[in-house]
């Protein structure tokens, strides 16, 4: 494994994002003199939090998964994921609406997961279900340790026997062949595959390795954090400052001095020149190297969403915490969002309703709600008008949608709402406007996806879902582990 040369000693993480916190944990727990320079006033980078007149909404992510890579980066200052995190196994994990009216509850335990598919779909699509958490389990194990919590410096890296086992495994087929070999209904199909869509890519394009995207949302189990999905950097953040981290808030760095093909000192928009024996980068990777003066690998980037965080005096009986609700159209809609650039016409949307779990994210009989629709990022979608008041007829769409649905009252229901497009994540330094990075075809995945090591600069590491192992909480809480290995071997 490449690691960065000479002295390590102090160390500045750029960005107080999962990644650059769960980076920073390690590398204390190495015995390195770390600081955090943050621009936002908290941590958390995309797991951010807007508070309006009483609500509290997850900026980011809102699905956490795996939360024993949490107690990893916390355990390597000595500390546990009890003393910080309150989870709740979130049950169900997700609710299924479909088209047809008929719903499906998507339960870890797969005994019981068995038993609700039998009774929706029937017992030949139950005894697939378990033919497919067998296959995705053994996928998950194999590529773990070898290909994704594992620095990857060339491809002659992945040679090794587990490499064979998922060849023939059929691990490098289509995700979409693969699901269709162990379900007929298109409900399941549609649970079982949509999480593609997270990879940037159509199922029918995705590898079948990333069905383990599917395991970790559908059978590892969902958690929630009391707090909200942002508790979990507060969480990360509280256990660095506590073991020595400098994290400071406010401060927007404004480049990166180098010499002799090393970083020297970290430059602050405040005029401070802050010495470093090496620099951990977790802005987004074209802003990451625009500091440090370098030109950014060309990547195929995945679609972006639309987020519409609604505080609301309308609450309903009949939906979960996560709730996917999926429209007639399929293949279609990929379509629509990743080759055609158009917005869907027939929307499958995520509703996330946090305070049902957590009541004080909203006022006393008040609820909070998270809707996530896919839309083509900027670069694919450059005909769609963002900045011309797109974004709020599209979210005045949306709740027209979820009317028709079932949620009844909706729009008259919103005391609070705010919607957030592709535009507003390109204003917050994400490239091509999406928070979902480089997609993750052949190309961008493994080995072949930007590296956490600068190509020239020794002491520069990246972390974060630009590079491996890539997009969602899990593994950008890995990218963290990884980078820090880099620097501490």
């Amino acid at each position: 494994m490449r690691r960065v040369t000479g002295r390590t000693d102090r160390v500045v993480v750029v960005g107080a994002g999962l990644g650059g916190l769960a980076c920073a944990l390690h590398l204390a727990g190495a015995g390195r003199e770390v600081t955090v320079l943050e621009r936002e006033a908290v941590p958390g980078g995309r797991a951010g939090r807007l508070t309006v007149d009483g609500y509290d909404f997850d900026t980011g992510p809102t699905v956490l998964t795996m939360p024993d890579l949490v107690a990893e980066a916390l355990a390597a200052v000595g500390e546990r994921l009890p003393d910080w995190l309150e989870l709740t196994p979130l049950e169900p994990a997700y609710r299924a609406h479909f088209p047809d009216g008929s719903t499906l509850d998507v339960i870890a335990d797969t005994a019981r997961m068995a038993g609700e598919i039998g009774r929706v779909c029937g017992p030949r699509e139950a005894d697939g279900y378990l033919r497919f958490v067998d296959y995705a389990r053994r996928l998950w194990r194999l590529e773990r340790a070898d290909f994704i919590e594992r620095n990857l410096d060339s491809p002659t890296d992945l040679l090794n026997a587990n490499l064979v086992r998922l060849l023939l495994m059929g691990g490098f087929r289509r995700l979409q062949t693969k699901v269709d070999r162990f379900f007929a209904d298109p409900r399941t199909r549609r649970i079982f595959s949509f999480q593609a869509m997270y990879a940037g890519l159509a199922p029918r394009e995705a590898l079948a390795i990333y069905a383990v995207i599917a395991y970790l949302d559908s059978v590892a189990g969902v958690f929630f954090p009391h707090g909200g999905i942002h508790a979990v950097p507060r969480a990360l953040a509280g256990a660095a400052e506590k073991h020595g981290v400098r994290i400071r808030y406010g401060t927007t760095v404004t480049r990166v001095e180098t010499a002799a093909g090393r970083a020297v000192a970290v430059h602050t928009a405040g005029g401070e020149r802050i010495p470093a024996d090496a620099v951990v980068l977790n802005p987004d990777l074209p802003v990451a190297h625009q500091l440090v003066g370098s030109t950014p690998p060309r990547l195929r980037y995945s679609p972006s969403c639309v987020v519409l965080h609604v505080g609301s005096s309308q609450g309903y009986a009949k939906i979960a915490h996560h709730n996917l609700h999926f429209g007639r159209s399929w293949r279609a809609t990929f379509d629509e969002v990743i080759r055609r650039g158009t917005l869907m016409s027939d929307p499958s949307l995520l509703v996330t309703n946090p305070s049902r779990t957590d009541p004080s994210l909203a006022p006393a009989g008040r609820h909070a709600y998270y809707v996530l629709a896919p839309v083509p990022n900027l670069i694919r979608g450059s005909g769609l008008d963002w900045q011309g008041g797109l974004g709020r007829r599209y979210a005045d769409e949306l709740m027209g949608v979820l009317e028709a649905r079932g949620y009844r009252g909706f729009a008259a229901g919103v005391e609070v709402s705010r919607v957030v497009t592709p535009a507003d994540w390109a204003g917050a330094g994400m490239a091509a406007g999406t928070p979902f990075a480089a997609a993750h075809n052949f190309r961008q995945t493994g080995p072949f996806r930007p590296s956490n090591l600068h190509p020239t600069l020794d002491n520069v590491v990246f972390v974060g879902s630009g590079t491996q192992p890539g997009v969602g909480v899990p593994m950008v809480l890995i990218s963290g582990k990884l980078a820090a290995g880099r620097i501490i071997g």
